[in-house]
Parts: structure tokens; sequence; C-alpha cells
């Protein structure tokens, strides 16, 4: 049945290698052999997906590998249905508010702002951004219980107070983007980002 809503069952049979194994890249024969399907019409279906923006390839070692797109807009919703295993805090409405306390909790954190997917409308390829001096046992933790809470990894850097300082006062092109971009401003203990407005 679920073929039928998905249009053929070699696409449902791709979605749920893909949405099963995250962060997992596949070359083509081996698709064949992991799902047991024909190789033209995986390969048709891998064109599809592809240009949906589902899945995305790279070249290594001359061959063409797929994988999942964590950030496709409705890669949550995708594995909700596809997924062997329940996600029982992937929720397709998310709300900032389940992650909001790891991040504004995390001790030496001058500056936090969230981009990239945790933001609906976000075009930045940075999901986090965090600024101050964090022990980086702690903010990897704090990373890790964001993307189980999001059900996708996360894109995220971190960089000391003076630093972030330097770069936005010289409008450095990786701040000028996350800000440029739809944003939410988590902690700003010095009110610094709200007077660059």
């Amino acid at each position: 049945m679920i073929d039928a809503l998905f249009g053929s069952k070699t696409r449902v049979k791709l979605l749920h290698l893909f949405l099963n194994n995250p962060g997992k890249s596949f070359y083509v024969r081996e698709i064949t052999r992991l799902i047991d399907e024909q190789i033209n019409s995986v390969r048709r279906e891998l064109s599809n997906m592809l240009s949906v923006g589902i899945i995305t390839s790279d070249t290594s070692d001359n061959k063409l590998y797929y994988e999942v797109n964590q950030r496709y807009e409705h890669y949550v919703a995708l594995r909700a249905i596809f997924a062997d295993q329940p996600q029982k805090t992937a929720k397709v409405a998310r709300a900032a508010d389940d992650w909001l306390p790891i991040i504004t909790g995390l001790p030496g954190v001058r500056i936090a702002v969230a981009a990239g997917v945790l933001v609906q409308g976000s075009t930045s390829k940075v999901d986090l951004l965090v600024v101050g001096a964090t022990a980086p046992a702690k903010l990897k933790s704090a990373i890790k219980s964001i993307e189980r809470l999001e059900g996708r990894e996360l894109t995220y850097s971190t960089l000391p107070y003076d630093e972030f300082y330097y770069r936005l006062s010289v409008r450095d092109k990786f701040i000028t983007e996350i800000l440029n971009s739809s944003h939410q401003v988590v902690v700003d203990t010095d009110n610094v980002l709200k007077s660059q407005k």
C-alpha cells in the first residue's frame, strides 16, 4: 500500500534504506544489492530523489555515492514514516522550547545564535553558533541532546568571544551570512547583537 502512495516500490525501498542510515553513503551497485532491485529503476529513482533534494551525491574513488540529505525540509517527517525504530523525539512541528534550555544552561556561553534547520526559513549552512568559553565536552554533549530532539545531525561552530567580536566588527562573511539569514538569538549576555541592528 505504501508503494502506491509513494509511486514505486523501488522508491519506497530507497527511502527506507537512506532514512535508516543517516550519515552513511552508498554507491549504485551496492544499493541494487541491498534493496534487490534492477539497476535501471534504481538509477531512475536516485535521479528523481536527487532533483527533489531528498538525497545528495558525492564522488569518491571514481564512484558516485548517495546519502540522505538531513537538511531536507521534510527529512524529519519522512524519517518518522520510514525509520525502523520509532523516533520518540522527532516531531514534525517541533518547538524551540525543547532545546533552548540546553543552550542557555551551558556555562561560559556569552552568545548563541540558532539558524539553519533550527529556524524556519533560514538559509544558513550553520545551525548553531556558540560564542564563549564553554568546555568542549559539555558543548558536544549539548549538541548531541539537541540532535536527538531534532532527529538529525546539526552543523555548529564555536568561537572565542574576542574573535567573534572582531569578525562582527569587520563584517566577516561567515558571521554576516548567519545574521543575514533568518536566525534566533538564544543568548546575548552583553547585548552585542542588539546593538548591531
